[in-house]
């Protein structure tokens, strides 16, 4: 099992989950935020293309997260998987000639090889999840937009292996940003993004016994540094074993060997 991360951040986000199983691979993609072409050449980047994937999975509506997704499941005639109330948010025509399925919360689906599980978070969105994701021997937590820690969300990432988790922003350089009030209330709120500390009290909140690797993801390219998340989250994890590192927008991030 390995992942990789095409891009990180408010101007598009897509994550790459893979399983192999003798000569067979499933490859599922969380989320697309960028358009076709765009994603083309990331994909590229990392070796696949969209005829290697399986799936697309969704874990809301805003269009860092689903901006490409339809159009691209098109192309490539793809499934999607995503809740019903993030299928209501959208406009129904977008999701058109597509094969949808849809998930809820604590409901465990199968895509290939691999499993997905979907639990709920907070967040500004009609039905919002994340997903943990295993091959049955690993197990990847993926936590990328939500407001606050819940015990819902840390049962849900217990015992991963590897972690992707959103470090959004820095409290101060939001307070102090140039973004209108109403902004900075809906980043900085309950059913907003994650700070770097809200990050470290989540990770530190965790069964941290089998986990190896933490991924800072989505972090603000005007409210967060990734040198703060960084050590934000070297500050939480329980063993210096625990590899730390950052997902940037650009580049994302290359694939881990699970």
């Amino acid at each position: 099992m390995k992942f990789a991360s095409l891009g990180s951040g408010s101007e598009g986000n897509a994550l790459l989950i893979s399983a192999t199983s003798g000569s067979t691979a499933t490859n599922v993609m969380l989320d697309c935020g960028f358009g076709i072409r765009e994603t083309e050449r990331r994909l590229a980047r990392l070796g696949l293309d969209g005829a290697a994937l399986s799936a697309i999975i969704v874990t809301h509506e805003h269009q860092d997260h689903i901006g490409g997704v339809f159009k691209f499941a098109r192309r490539h005639r793809l499934p999607v998987w995503l809740t019903y109330g993030t299928y209501q948010a959208l406009r129904q025509d977008s999701a058109a000639d597509v094969a949808v399925s849809f998930c809820r919360d604590g409901d465990a689906f199968a895509i290939g090889d691999l499993q997905l599980i979907p639990y709920t978070v907070p967040h500004d969105a009609r039905e919002p999840v994340q997903y943990v994701a295993t091959d049955g021997d690993r197990r990847l937590g993926v936590l990328t937009d939500a407001g606050k820690l819940t015990e819902h969300l840390v049962q849900a990432l217990g015992g991963s292996d590897a972690l992707v988790l959103e470090c959004n922003h820095d409290r101060q350089m939001l307070k102090d940003s140039a973004y209108p009030p109403s902004l900075k209330r809906r980043i900085g709120g309950e059913y907003g993004h994650l700070s770097n500390e809200a990050a470290r009290e989540i990770l530190a909140a965790l069964d941290q016994s089998r986990l190896r690797m933490v991924v800072g993801a989505h972090l603000s390219a005007r409210n967060n540094l990734p040198e703060l998340a960084y050590a934000a989250l070297c500050g939480a994890r329980c063993s210096e074993s625990v590899e730390v590192t950052i997902a940037c927008q650009e580049e994302g991030f290359g694939w881990v060997e699970m």
